[in-house]
């Protein structure tokens, strides 16, 4: 669970992370992309390998949008993607976790 979040970093658990990475409610993956603009199709072959249902893309302090030819592996595997803001991913990560759906929080760490 996602216990706080600011300007560069997220806390899991009693973890801080202060580089991007994916959460699952089986696992952590740290390190992940580096930045937004660097978003690849490899970063995103890696979150489909986790097999969830949803993913929500938290693109650093603001919403931003990645061409969906970017995340088309996850498309593909009929895997939703919701796009937000880090912090706004973190939380709603939250939420849905504790609905006991299938969730990962890919999140980038400006």
């Amino acid at each position: 669970m996602v216990t706080g979040v600011g300007p560069g970093w997220v806390r899991v658990d009693a973890d801080e992370y202060r580089a991007s990475l994916i959460l699952t409610p089986e696992a952590i993956v740290s390190p992940w992309a580096s930045t937004f603009e660097a978003l690849t199709n490899a970063d995103f072959e890696r979150v489909r390998a986790l097999e969830p249902a949803i993913v929500l893309l938290g693109t650093g302090a603001r919403q931003r949008f990645p061409h969906p030819r970017v995340y088309q592996a996850l498309i593909a595997a009929g895997i939703g993607v919701e796009v937000m803001d880090s912090g706004a991913a973190a939380r709603t990560y939250n939420i849905i976790a504790a609905e006991g759906r299938r969730v990962a929080a890919a999140l980038i760490l400006p």
